[in-house]
């Protein structure tokens, strides 16, 4: 079969939670689409708007076009009421990928797994070959934090990852651990591990913007140590407001999260009564204002629930990080732990002992020459190695070098 190097495609990327630099969430489909699009193919983007007050709009955003579907999504849905939403959506998907003429090819990015029911749709019926990329381990990650327990379920979910896999002409996994779950079904040479990015020209180390310290309400002075991203049930975030409880005392240290999810209002109130002041909770934010909240912050932290199946995660925010230059806690015994130790550029911290968490922040404020020294090879790690630069360079060349 003839290989489509040099072939400029028509490329249908399917993406649920697809999102700009200018709106808060993770942006690597942008990125990759933009590559693709310097690379000659055109991309047509599939995903939903749960706010959208029209059943579909499309828009011209940087050379994407992009179809926006309503579809109603939050973090605070039943575990029934999501699976509905994202089955509803891929099969809206389906009736729309069947309007689009001339698609080459079709990238379906989970999660959820769902986006991939138009894929093998429209291998099965039109003969268009897909890509999958994998940004967790589904069903593995639902079934081990206990949210499928029906056999049928779990035997019926696992079928169509399988299907997924070995009927996708590609697969990316954004870790490791991810790519060797891939590998249980397929071969190694039909997968890619292609991590999260560093956006080292979005996230960088400058001077603090004092002003905006003031307008968040922040101490001038303070220790101040922040959390990215969703505080849902696989983010372990009360084990970081078990470690502010512990330094509760200490005026010095602040926690910051920027943050949304479904156990949100409950950790606002646990700290309120726990008298926790250290604790501020400042939202969710598009990226440029996310840049500059965490330049104003000394350490970040990535955690997650003590899980096997999470060790494999490959957060944004952790890549976002590096390239703040920030020096990174993680408790995930997986292949963030060998990251940061093996590039020192943080620490890994005990799971579930808070108080290991609370002693490396201490160790970190009163030591800042190893603090600066630890920022520094972040911003190294994501210079050389994650910058989007690089890592949608190499996605767009696995791209090319399928054979159809």
């Amino acid at each position: 079969m003839p290989k489509i190097i040099g072939k400029r495609m028509h490329i249908l990327y399917i993406n649920q939670n697809f999102r700009t630099p200018a709106e808060p969430g993770g942006t690597r489909s942008y990125w990759i689409a933009r590559e693709l699009i310097k690379n000659g193919h055109t991309i047509t983007m599939l995903t939903a708007n749960p706010l959208a007050k029209v059943q579909k709009e499309v828009k011209q955003i940087d050379g994407i076009t992009v179809i926006y579907l309503k579809e109603p999504y939050s973090q605070e849905m039943s575990i029934a009421e999501r699976l509905k939403t994202f089955v509803s959506f891929s099969l809206k998907s389906i009736l729309e990928a069947r309007r689009q003429k001339g698609i080459d090819l079709v990238i379906a990015t989970s999660t959820p797994l769902t986006v991939g029911i138009p894929a093998l749709y429209l291998k099965w019926f039109k003969k268009i070959p897909y890509v999958f990329e994998v940004r967790d381990l589904w069903p593995e990650v639902p079934i081990q934090m206990g949210a499928f327990k029906n056999p049928a379920i779990i035997k019926s979910t696992r079928w169509f990852e399988k299907t997924l896999y070995r009927n996708a002409k590609h697969v990316v996994a954004l870790s490791p651990g991810m790519q060797e779950g891939v590998m249980k079904y397929i071969p190694k040479e039909k997968t890619s591990m292609i991590p999260n990015m560093s956006k080292i020209d979005e996230f960088w180390p400058r001077e603090p913007d004092r002003k905006l310290l003031k307008q968040l309400d922040l101490q001038p002075d303070t220790f101040k140590v922040i959390y990215l991203g969703a505080v849902g049930l696989a983010n372990s975030a009360d084990y970081i407001i078990d470690a502010a409880f512990l330094l509760k005392d200490d005026p010095s240290i602040e926690f910051v999260f920027l943050s949304k999810g479904s156990n949100e209002n409950r950790l606002k109130e646990r700290c309120k009564q726990s008298g926790l002041n250290n604790v501020k909770f400042l939202g969710f934010f598009p990226m440029k204002e996310t840049s500059e909240i965490v330049n104003l912050c000394d350490v970040s932290l990535v955690t997650f629930a003590n899980l096997p199946i999470l060790y494999t995660n490959s957060p944004n925010k952790l890549f976002d990080s590096l390239s703040a230059g920030k020096p990174i806690i993680v408790n995930s015994a997986g292949w963030t732990k060998q990251m940061v130790e093996e590039n020192n550029c943080g620490f890994f911290v005990l799971p579930e002992q808070p108080e290991d968490l609370a002693e490396k922040i201490k160790l970190l404020q009163s030591n800042p020459a190893l603090t600066a020294k630890m920022g520094r090879n972040s911003r190294l790690l994501a210079e050389t190695k994650f910058d989007k630069s690089i890592l949608c360079s190499e996605f767009a060349a696995m791209i090319q070098n399928l054979t159809i």
